[in-house]
C-alpha cells in the first residue's frame, strides 16, 4: 500500500470529525475522507456537503461493507467505541478510535485481541502523543536533568456546563475522567514511563455516578507518587498542565494536550536557573494523521495502540472504583 491513499470512512456525524480528521485530512496527501454514515441518513448528507465529503453510506454497516474504503474513524459515544471497532476490524478495516479507546478495560483487551488476530491497525485518538513536545518533555525527564524524579501531576479541567452533554450520561460512558480524565491519565503515565498504582480518588458528582470532577492519587512501583485532577464543570475552569518534580528541579508544561494554540516548557532547578522552550505551531491533530497513515501504509509504529489502551483504561477503572464509582460499560 506504499504508494496508495489512505481512503477513510466516519462512523457518525460527530462534532469532533472536523478538526480531528477532516480539516487535517485537506493539507495530509496520504489521506482521503472519503465517506461518511450516520443514524440520520440526512444528517449524514447535510454533513457531507457542508465538508465536502464524497461519498454517505446509508448506515455503518453499509460504511463498513464499502471495499474502496481502508480505514475507518471512530468518533461515537464511548459506549459505542468497542463494538464498533471490533465490526469495523472484522470488516477488514484498520481503525482510528477517539478516546477513551472502550468503556473499561476488558472491552479494551477484547479490541486488542481481534486487533491482533487481524493484524490491522487500531489507534486511540491520543492526538498530543503525536506531537514533537510530547516526546520533549519525556526527553527532559528520562535524560536526568531534574534528577531523581519524586512527583509528577497533570491536569485536564475544562468549563463545559451541559447536564445534557452525552460526556454527562452514564449509560454512553460519560463522566470526567471519562473525557478529560483519560488525558491526564495519559500524560501521567507517559511521562513516568511506568504504570501508577491508585491509592485514593475522590469524586464529585453532577448525576448519580457521573463525575464532574476527580482527584486520584496514585503510586508507582519505585516510590514516585503521582497524581490527577481532572473536570469538565467546577471551579477550576482551566486547566491543562503537567509537572515533574525532581531532586534537582522542576518541570512545567502548560497546555500539553493542544501545543499547536499555545504551550509553555520551563525547567527550573534548584539554584533558580529557569529556561524555557516552545515547538512548532504544527497541530496535533496533523501529526496524529499523519502517524495513522505511515502505520497502516508502511507499518510504522504508533505509541497509541491497544496496549497502550489497555493500560490507561487499566487506570481509569482502578480511579473509579478507588472513588467508589461504577466503571463504565
Amino acid at each position: 500500500m506504499a504508494e496508495k491513499k489512505l481512503r477513510v470512512g466516519i462512523l457518525g456525524a460527530a462534532r469532533i470529525a472536523p478538526i480531528a480528521l477532516i480539516v487535517p485530512a485537506r493539507t495530509e496527501v496520504e489521506v482521503e475522507v472519503a465517506c461518511v454514515a450516520a443514524r440520520d441518513p440526512l444528517r449524514a448528507e447535510a454533513f457531507a456537503r457542508k465538508h465536502k465529503i464524497p461519498g454517505v453510506a446509508a448506515s455503518y454497516d453499509e460504511l463498513l461493507a464499502d471495499d474502496t474504503l481502508q480505514a475507518i474513524y471512530n468518533p461515537l459515544p464511548n459506549s459505542m467505541h468497542a463494538a464498533w471497532t471490533v465490526r469495523a476490524l472484522e470488516a477488514g478495516k484498520h481503525v482510528l478510535c477517539e478516546k477513551p479507546f472502550t468503556s473499561n478495560e476488558e472491552e479494551a483487551q477484547r479490541v486488542a485481541a481481534v486487533a491482533d488476530r487481524t493484524g490491522l491497525v487500531a489507534m486511540e485518538a491520543f492526538h498530543w502523543r503525536y506531537h514533537p513536545l510530547a516526546a520533549r518533555m519525556r526527553a527532559i525527564v528520562a535524560g536526568g536533568e531534574l534528577g531523581a524524579v519524586k512527583h509528577i501531576e497533570t491536569s485536564m479541567c475544562i468549563p463545559l456546563p451541559l447536564p445534557g452533554d452525552i460526556r454527562y450520561r452514564l449509560d454512553l460512558g460519560g463522566g470526567a475522567t471519562m473525557d478529560t480524565g483519560c488525558y491526564a491519565i495519559s500524560m501521567l503515565r507517559h511521562l513516568a514511563g511506568a504504570e501508577p498504582t491508585v491509592e485514593r480518588a475522590e469524586a464529585r458528582l453532577s448525576s448519580p455516578g457521573v463525575d464532574r470532577w476527580m482527584r486520584a492519587e496514585m503510586r508507582f512501583a519505585d516510590g514516585r507518587t503521582g497524581a490527577i485532577t481532572c473536570s469538565l464543570w467546577s471551579s477550576t475552569l482551566l486547566s491543562i498542565k503537567a509537572r515533574v518534580e525532581g531532586e534537582l528541579g522542576t518541570m512545567d508544561v502548560r497546555n500539553p494536550v493542544a501545543p499547536q494554540f499555545y504551550h509553555r516548557l520551563t525547567v527550573t532547578t534548584k539554584a533558580g536557573d529557569v529556561r524555557q522552550e516552545r515547538l512548532a505551531k504544527v497541530t496535533t491533530y496533523a501529526c496524529q494523521l499523519r502517524a495513522f497513515a505511515g502505520a497502516v501504509l508502511r507499518g510504522e509504529a504508533i505509541p497509541t495502540g491497544p496496549d497502550d489502551a489497555v493500560k490507561n483504561m487499566r487506570v481509569i477503572d482502578a480511579v473509579y472504583r478507588a472513588a467508589g464509582l461504577p466503571r463504565r460499560g
